[in-house]
C-alpha cells in the first residue's frame, strides 16, 4: 500500500459484485457463521452507497463488513444482504506548519497496512495499535485501542454515508461521541443496523521519528524503559506486535488460538465505590471522570477461567489470552456463545460484574 498526495481516495474501479448463499464463516477472523441471503462487495464509495440505498428502499436488512474481524455471527446466517466494504485508498495531504500530516483513507483499508505505511513514513499517533486486524473504516466504530492509544486520539473526520437521511454526512471527531470502545457509530441504529456507514477516515498524524510517551506499563517493560518515555516508532510497532504473537492476538491461519474476535469481553468501568469493593489485587485504572476501570482478563482468571478453558471442546480459551474465545477448528456459533454465556455468568456470581462482549453479535444473543 502507498499513498497519494494531495489527491481524492482511490478505489478499485468497476461495480459491486454480488453472489449468493456464501457461507460467512470464510469471511470472519471466528471462522464461524451461516450462509448470507445476498453478498455484495463494493469497491468504490458509490457502490457502497448504492447497494444500501437500494436495500433501505425495499426494507431489507443489511449487515455492513469489513475485516469480519469484530464480529461473532450466528449459524443460521443472515437473512438479507451483507455489504462487504473493499475500498482502497490513502491519500497524504500537505503537512500543516511542517508538523503533522494529515491522512485520508478509504474504509475498506486493512488497518495494519496502514499502521505500517505511518511507522515507514515517520507518522506518530497509532504505532500501538499495530497488528490489530479488519478494516480501518470499522475502527472508529468501537474506537479501537491498545497499549494507551485509541483512534480517538489522531481521527479529525469520518465522512459516512447516513442512513437515516440519506445522505453523505461528515463527523468531526467531537461529534463521533468517542468513549470506551464505542461511540456514536455504534450506538446509533437504523433499521436493525448502523445509521451511519463509514466511507473514509481522516487521521491527524504527527510528523516524528519517536513514538507518542508509552503510556502502558506492559509495553513500557517490553521496550525497556519507564513510562513516559518515547521510543522509534519500529521499535514500538515490533515490540507491540511481538506482545501480541504471545497472546495469539495476531492472525495466523494455523494457529487456532487466533481464531478469534480479539478481546472478546470489554473492561468493566464501575463507579469508584464498586471498584473499592473488589479484592485487594485486583488491577485499577482511575479515570477521568471518576470512575474505575478494572481488567476483564483478571476477573475471568480469578473466577476459575484459565488458558485453555473448555478444551479439548470446539470453542475454548485461548491458551495463550484469557480474553480471547477461539475456535479450535471445527466449532459453530452456538459453541462460542455457550462458551461465552458460561463465563459472563461465571464472572457475575464471583464478581456481581457482568462483562459485555465487545464483537458485533449478528443473529445471537447471551
Amino acid at each position: 500500500m502507498s499513498a497519494t498526495r494531495g489527491s481524492a481516495i482511490v478505489a478499485p474501479e468497476g461495480d459491486p459484485t454480488e453472489s449468493t448463499g456464501v457461507p460467512l464463516a470464510g469471511l470472519t477472523t471466528l471462522h464461524v457463521g451461516g450462509p448470507a441471503r445476498r453478498l455484495v462487495t463494493a469497491t468504490t464509495t458509490h457502490g457502497i452507497i448504492d447497494t444500501i440505498s437500494a436495500c433501505d428502499g425495499r426494507g431489507e436488512p443489511v449487515l455492513v463488513l469489513g475485516g469480519g474481524s469484530n464480529l461473532l455471527v450466528g449459524d443460521a446466517g443472515f437473512d438479507g444482504t451483507v455489504v462487504r466494504i473493499a475500498t482502497r485508498g490513502v491519500t497524504e495531504d500537505d503537512a500543516s506548519a511542517c508538523a503533522g500530516v494529515t491522512l485520508r483513507v478509504a474504509a475498506g483499508e486493512p488497518w495494519d497496512d496502514l499502521v505500517a505505511l505511518t511507522v515507514e513514513r515517520g507518522l506518530a499517533g497509532v504505532e500501538t495499535l499495530s497488528g490489530i486486524p479488519g478494516s480501518t473504516g470499522a475502527t472508529p466504530v468501537q474506537n479501537v485501542g491498545a497499549y494507551g492509544q485509541e483512534v480517538a486520539d489522531t481521527i479529525a473526520t469520518i465522512r459516512t454515508w447516513d442512513r437515516q437521511e440519506g445522505r453523505i454526512r461528515t463527523l468531526a471527531s467531537a461529534d463521533a461521541e468517542f468513549a470506551y470502545r464505542t461511540s456514536r457509530l455504534k450506538q446509533e441504529r437504523f433499521r436493525g443496523g448502523p445509521r451511519f456507514v463509514v466511507l473514509e477516515v481522516t487521521f491527524q498524524l504527527l510528523i516524528a521519528d519517536l513514538g507518542a510517551p508509552i503510556r502502558y506499563a506492559e509495553l513500557a517493560r517490553a521496550l525497556g524503559v519507564d513510562l513516559g518515555a518515547r521510543r522509534p516508532l519500529v521499535a514500538v510497532r515490533e515490540a507491540v506486535l511481538a506482545l501480541r504473537r504471545r497472546k495469539g492476538m495476531v492472525l495466523d491461519e494455523v494457529d487456532n488460538d487466533t481464531w478469534s474476535a480479539g478481546s472478546f469481553f470489554t473492561n468493566p468501568v464501575l463507579p469508584a465505590e464498586r471498584a473499592a469493593a473488589l479484592p485487594a489485587d485486583a488491577p485499577r485504572w482511575p479515570q477521568l471522570d471518576g470512575t474505575v476501570k478494572t481488567s476483564a482478563a483478571w476477573l475471568i482468571e480469578h473466577a476459575g477461567f484459565g488458558r485453555g478453558f473448555g478444551l479439548p471442546g470446539p470453542a475454548a480459551l485461548s491458551t495463550k489470552h484469557t480474553l480471547a474465545l477461539t475456535n479450535r477448528g471445527d466449532a459453530c456459533a452456538a459453541d462460542l456463545v455457550r462458551l461465552a454465556r458460561e463465563i459472563r455468568d461465571g464472572v457475575r456470581a464471583a464478581f456481581g460484574i457482568t462483562l459485555e462482549p465487545e464483537p458485533v453479535l449478528v443473529g445471537v444473543t447471551l
